[in-house]
């Protein structure tokens, strides 16, 4: 399996989280919220949102165009301090983060 196609599994199993626990949403946010200049929009979006508006579709977009991936890249560690401990998704999706955080470690793409 290529570095590409671990990234795309790896997307994929984090929208099947989002969309199973019920934080997929079905009608987009309005366009504004995207024109933020806060790291993960985090003044206009909640952090799931980040992930379904924002991370998975730009990945995928890189992806599907053949441009290079980031380099260095972590999430989990803003999603450690963004989501309570008390956050029933909590310790479903940081362990997801971590595993996608995993496949940008040292990596040059």
């Amino acid at each position: 399996m290529t570095h590409h196609d671990s990234v795309r599994q790896r997307l994929q199993a984090i929208e099947a989280q989002l969309r199973e626990h019920q934080h997929w949403q079905d009608l987009p946010p309005d366009a504004s919220v995207f024109e933020s200049t806060q790291p993960f929009c985090m003044d206009t979006l909640e952090p799931l949102e980040w992930l379904q508006w924002v991370l998975v579709p730009r990945m995928h977009q890189l992806l599907d165009s053949g441009q290079p991936l980031p380099q260095s890249f972590a999430v989990m560690p803003y999603y450690e301090i963004a989501l309570e401990a008390s956050h029933p998704f909590r310790a479903i999706i940081l362990p997801e983060l971590e595993q996608l955080d995993a496949l940008f470690a040292g990596v040059d793409d």
